[in-house]
């Protein structure tokens, strides 16, 4: 809820830059969208992504939400995808509505890793650093505390290069970039220390799904920021 809230704020006072001129109830209008296709995303994601099977055979449990079980890249996915609706319902740009969501989402996800540590879930594999906890639910051995890894680099260290880049008009496309790029750079080499998750193990050559994925973000944000480049000097 405080990442909400924040993410709330953060978007309303950054759509009112003369670059995006956007009303304080468009963006209370496509924050609730937002957040719909968040929860959607992250819970299809998570049962088509990390437990098809279990899911395929017991279709009603996707319903059961209280269970637990929610993707970040299916949320990803589901943001873009109401991102990408309203656009095209309102006649506004995709990119610019997806660069306010970019610098409005690592509150919340600064938050929602903190979540995971107070509830003891996501935990990091087994470690002999002296800063290493043992979970309930992990076994004896002492873990990397991974979710808070998460919290500081994907959450705090992302908002910080964000708003260090939002601090001048940039052409649209160009936060959205930064932040794929960013956040997968990040949970790529966080997912070293976090363990995998039980049902799907490694995938390929030792990375895990979310290192999969994360290159694909990484990718597409480098694209975005090559392509942003290219079209801000063609209009100088």
């Amino acid at each position: 809820m405080i990442g909400f809230i924040c993410a709330y704020l953060i978007a309303v006072r950054f759509a009112r830059r003369r670059h995006y001129a956007m009303s304080r109830e468009t963006v209370e209008d496509l924050l609730f969208w937002c957040i719909v296709g968040v929860i959607l995303g992250g819970r299809l994601g998570y049962c088509l992504i990390y437990n098809l099977d279990f899911y395929a055979s017991q279709p009603l449990e996707i319903l059961k939400v209280w269970h637990g079980g929610m993707s970040f890249h299916g949320a990803l996915l589901g943001l873009l995808a109401t991102a990408w609706f309203y656009a095209r319902k309102k006649g506004l740009s995709f990119l610019m509505i997806c660069d306010i969501g970019a610098l409005a989402a690592p509150p919340g996800l600064f938050f929602g890793r903190i979540g995971n540590f107070i509830n003891a879930e996501l935990w990091g594999r087994v470690t002999t650093v002296p800063w290493g906890m043992v979970f309930p639910g992990a076994g004896p051995l002492p873990r990397h505390p991974s979710q808070l890894y998460e919290s500081l680099l994907e959450g705090l260290g992302l908002m910080v290069i964000l708003y260090l880049v939002s601090r001048e008009d940039r052409p649209h496309g160009v936060l959205i970039g930064t932040f794929l790029a960013g956040y997968g750079c990040f949970r790529f080499v966080i997912e070293f220390f976090r363990e995998p998750d039980a049902q799907m193990g490694f995938i390929v050559a030792g990375f895990t799904m979310g290192q999969i994925l994360c290159t694909l973000m990484v990718l597409a944000g480098t694209y975005l920021l090559v392509r942003s480049s290219r079209l801000a000097g063609k209009d100088r």
